[in-house]
């Protein structure tokens, strides 16, 4: 929550107040110049109060500009002031500042203390909506410190005061507030919740800017929700009440963008004369020169998708004056940021007109701006355009160059992603995801050894941060071993597997142990893939026939496989890891056919987001003892589990066992005995679900549902307390989201997220009595094969397979081992 307080007279003379308006009106540059002339004179007055002052605003404005040395030279230097005066209101307004400028600036430890502090002081200033927002500003740093429990009982705090007070305009903002933190963090049912909320005391009040303000978040909430419909609703809403041109003007251009999305062509036509309308009278600023920007890039998006009967909506000579226009204003108010995003988009525009010269030109103009002020949410997207041009001149090594300095920000950003540009958002899939694919691409078309390494760990980068965009949050951060490593030094009969989902051919990275890394290809497009993936997932039915089930099957194997069938058996391969790529993370790799054998039959199979391991170390030396949860009666909307319990019961006959079973499996007590048992495994038999939706990512307790964040707090609760880490989790009645093309993301960053060294889970949930027999026997192997993970699950798939009830992949496909597998 960064906001000025308007400055009262007590410290307010002209220049004070001057840099208000400016900065009020986005013109930060001028607001600087302002506020710090104001410093200057009080330094020369001798008045500390208002140089203190004066040099807490002046951070603001160089932090908007990007300044960030001068911000922290001001700030520090407005505290140092500061130290000798009592008046805690304006010293709890400069610690909110500086817990502003050290989150922005990668310190999200340092900015959770500076905001405690400034939650002390706001307290002694009686400012009760300042102790809210220090409250939420804490929630941000503890989300960025992954420490989400905290962060999500904080602001659950934060609601349930506000909820006990009397309607006021302190009330309204404060729940806008919270609803904007829960919809950074991505807890979009939340956001929805606070913002419907705040709009209810508004109305009360009869607030038309809090009116406005809530219905125009409501609307971004919505459309992440996928409610485009209710979005649509709340963008108009928001315009018919917006007391300012640009809280209008925002709206509008909100709603014309998602019109857009959803080619209702007609309905963005007759809205775009008001938008010129609104946008015409608006003086130079950076909220004026991002509609611009906005503007410009929506009706680009529409020149690419529009129809013959709407090609008198947007042409590109119009777009194109639009934005020397924004070029302009920005200069005129001294505004980099905004110069730079007019620059790159404008470039943008050259590049889908194939001027290829000018766009290169303008996109290297905006880049130089974006490092001048370190705006690397921005920089990223500049390298890649570049790049994306380069490659189309025919400059192969240095688009190469471009595109992996895109993707080198985009990993140093890692899980700021999504919160990270409040101006422009963006799917993951559709802006971030295409830069990892195109260098890969640029690298595998000349595969040289080094060129081959690279594509494999930009692949890698690519999972994780799939992973982190998914979770919102960057993944757990261990101490890890390259496979490469491992395979050396600990299982020289491991391969690992790359392929990798490219528009024009689906390639495969061999990694053999000893030998250079070499790449396989097979032509066909994205689209076919996914086809044979899902026509894959169907025939598993089991009521599909087998030949077509086989069919399909041995499809998939003749592109990943059969090509180095030989290579596997030379090598005396034994265990394959497989790095999966898109969709094909959804593929049950046991059960591809050879058309004569299941892969399954021939191989240990283990899976994992990439070459790092969480400090891989076999199970031969460690004393096997497992915390066992169950839940076999419905709950919370559930079916029963009746298999569960003879499961449990089976389960602790094989292995030491602490054993939770329905109403003693509570999040509780779950927390408590992982927090004091020395257990190395925790087994849960319970419902769960693996979607794209973190929201819907989660296993079942007898209370509540455990969700990806919680699991990983518990288990990691255990390395904090410096005791042994979790060996294995094994969960064995989850599913992936049925038709859910990015689910099996749920699993693999729950597997991640965990900090468990390795993971067993399903694709899909199995039958009660198949999976008990599995799970026995996979303990019953993990205790006689010196505890090796991936021969133990083998085996157990083995079992079902050879049993004729059971013969069928639906019932043993679907076991899954993810991460170490010694």
């Amino acid at each position: 929550m960064t906001t000025v307080v308007p400055v009262t007279a007590q410290t307010s003379p002209s220049l004070l107040l001057q840099g208000q308006t400016y900065y009020d009106a986005g013109r930060f540059a001028d607001a600087a110049i302002a506020w710090a002339k104001a410093a200057q004179d009080y330094e020369q007055k001798g008045d500390r109060f208002k140089q203190a002052v004066s040099l807490n605003y002046l951070s603001l404005a160089y932090q908007d500009l990007g300044q960030w040395k001068d911000a922290e030279a001001s700030i520090n230097q407005s505290l140092t002031l500061l130290e000798t005066q009592s008046n805690a209101g304006i010293l709890a307004q400069a610690l909110n500042t500086q817990g502003n400028l050290q989150l922005a600036t990668g310190q999200p430890e340092a900015a959770f203390k500076t905001w405690q502090v400034a939650e002390t002081a706001y307290k002694r200033a009686d400012d009760e909506m300042g102790v809210l927002g220090s409250k939420i500003n804490q929630a941000q740093a503890l989300q960025s410190l992954g420490m989400f429990r905290r962060s999500q009982s904080l602001l659950e705090q934060v609601q349930q005061t506000l909820n006990t007070q009397p309607n006021s305009l302190v009330k309204a903002t404060g729940l806008r507030s919270l609803g904007l933190v829960w919809q950074t963090v991505g807890d979009l049912e939340e956001s929805q919740n606070a913002l419907e909320e705040s709009l209810a005391v508004a109305r009360t009040l009869n607030s038309a800017p809090d009116i406005s303000a809530a219905l125009f978040s409501l609307g971004n909430t919505a459309r992440g929700l996928g409610e485009m419909t209710l979005a649509l609703q709340y963008y108009q809403q928001a315009t018919e009440t917006a007391t300012s041109p640009l809280s209008q003007l925002e709206a509008q251009l909100n709603q014309f963008n998602l019109l857009i999305h959803l080619q209702q062509f007609s309905d963005a036509q007759l809205l775009l004369p008001s938008i010129q309308a609104n946008l015409s009278p608006l003086p130079p600023s950076r909220d004026a020169i991002y509609t611009q920007v906005n503007l410009a890039a929506s009706l680009m998006q529409l020149v690419q998708v529009q129809k013959a009967n709407t090609a008198k909506l947007a042409n590109n000579r119009d777009i194109a004056q639009l934005l020397a226009k924004a070029i302009q204003d920005s200069k005129t108010v001294k505004d980099i940021r905004a110069e730079s995003f007019a620059l790159g988009t404008l470039g943008k525009l050259y590049e889908q007109t194939q001027q290829l010269d000018d766009a290169k030109t303008l996109i290297q103009q905006a880049l130089i701006l974006s490092q001048r002020i370190n705006a690397t949410d921005i920089s990223y997207q500049w390298q890649w355009q570049l790049a994306r041009v380069l490659t189309q001149q025919g400059d192969m090594q240095e688009a190469i160059a471009a595109n992996q300095k895109a993707v080198d920000i985009v990993r140093s950003l890692r899980g700021d992603l999504v919160a990270m540009n409040s101006d422009i958002r963006f799917s993951f899939q559709e802006e971030i995801e295409p830069i990892y694919r195109h260098l890969v691409n640029l690298l595998l078309k000349s595969p040289s050894q080094d060129n081959l390494k690279q594509a494999r760990n930009v692949i890698e980068s690519l999972q994780l941060a799939e992973l982190e965009n998914f979770f919102r949050t960057s993944c757990l951060e261990v101490k890890s071993e390259q496979i490469d490593t491992v395979i050396e030094k600990d299982d020289p009969t491991a391969a690992v597997i790359y392929p990798i989902i490219l528009p024009d051919r689906l390639a495969v990275i061999l990694s053999l142990p000893g030998e250079p890394l070499s790449q396989y290809t097979t032509p066909l497009s994205q689209t076919a893939v996914e086809e044979a993936v899902n026509q894959m997932q169907k025939t598993l039915h089991r009521v599909i026939p087998s030949k077509e089930r086989l069919r399909v099957s041995q499809t998939i194997y003749n592109w990943l496989i059969q090509p180095v069938e030989a290579q596997l058996a030379e090598g005396n391969i034994k265990t394959l890891v497989f790095v999966l790529d898109g969709v094909l993370r959804n593929v049950p790799i046991a059960a591809l056919y050879d058309g004569q054998q299941y892969l399954v039959e021939k191989y240990s199979i283990v899976l994992t987001p990439g070459l790092q391991l969480l400090e891989p170390r076999s199970l031969k030396n460690i004393q096997l003892q497992a915390l066992t949860g169950g839940l076999s009666e419905a709950r919370q909307g559930f079916s029963a589990l009746p298999g569960v319990e003879q499961e449990v019961n089976d389960i602790s006959k094989t292995i030491q066992s602490q054993v939770l079973f329905n109403e003693t499996f509570t999040l509780a007590a779950l927390e408590h005995q992982i927090k004091t048992l020395p257990v190395a495994i925790v087994h849960l038999a319970t419902h769960g679900q693996f979607s794209s939706n973190p929201e819907d990512t989660f296993l079942l307790t007898w209370d509540e549902r455990l969700s990806a964040d919680t699991l990983s707090e518990l288990l990691q609760v255990k390395e904090q307390r410096n005791a042994e880490p979790i060996e294995l989790l094994v969960l064995s009645a989850c599913q992936s989201a049925t038709g859910d093309k990015r689910a099996a993301l749920g699993l693999a960053g729950l597997a991640v997220r965990s900090g468990a060294r390795s993971t067993v889970a399903t694709l899909w949930s199995v039958n009660d009595e198949s999976t008990a027999k599995a799970m026995v026997e996979f303990y019953r192997h993990l205790i006689q094969s010196d505890g090796n993970r991936a021969e133990a699950l083998r085996q157990a798939q083995l079992f079902l397979l050879k049993q004729e009830q059971y013969e069928h992949p639906y019932y043993w496909a679907p076991f899954v081992l993810i991460g170490n597998w010694l």
